[in-house]
């Protein structure tokens, strides 16, 4: 893709802010007509700038009163015959429901989950449950989320 110019930068900002906006409302911001605002969001689309359109759900709204996020250290040995262990903690990640995001970190843990859950027992009854079962968990460290200061989903473009 070719390099993003002003206009493509404050469509995404415009799609950022509100991903419902009607292509006449981006244009009357961005200040294109809503065929130009559209041809540049399906380019957009096309190249993979564009990576999906989500409606984003407040937690607390469903029961999810509990975040956490949880570094993980894995086994480093594991036999010859048995698949490598982050492969193993990768493929069992994307299965788990209440890790709503995994990071591989560089330092002394390999991965940061964001765990979103109901309360204490439930992040109790997947840690001991789950993630500490894991055969590739060797170690984990928690913080609890007491306050958000800030939350976007929005990418400074």
């Amino acid at each position: 893709m070719q390099a993003l110019d002003k206009l493509d930068r404050h469509i995404l900002r415009s799609l950022q802010a509100d991903g419902r906006a009607t292509y006449d409302q981006i244009a009357e911001v961005v200040g294109l007509s809503a065929s130009a605002v559209l041809r540049r969001v399906k380019r957009l689309e096309e190249a993979g700038v564009i990576d999906r359109y989500v409606a984003l759900v407040k937690p607390e709204s469903v029961g999810l009163g509990l975040t956490a996020y949880v570094n993980v250290r894995l086994e480093k040995h594991t036999e010859a015959s048995k698949r490598n262990p982050m492969d193993l903690f990768r493929a069992s990640v994307m299965a788990w429901p209440e890790v709503v995001e995994c990071a591989a970190l560089t330092g002394e843990m390999d991965y940061q989950l964001r765990l979103v859950v109901a309360d204490m027992a439930a992040y109790s009854r997947f840690m001991m449950d789950t993630l500490l079962q894991h055969p590739s968990v060797q170690d984990c460290k928690t913080s609890f989320v007491m306050d958000r200061l800030k939350s976007t989903t929005a990418l400074p473009v």
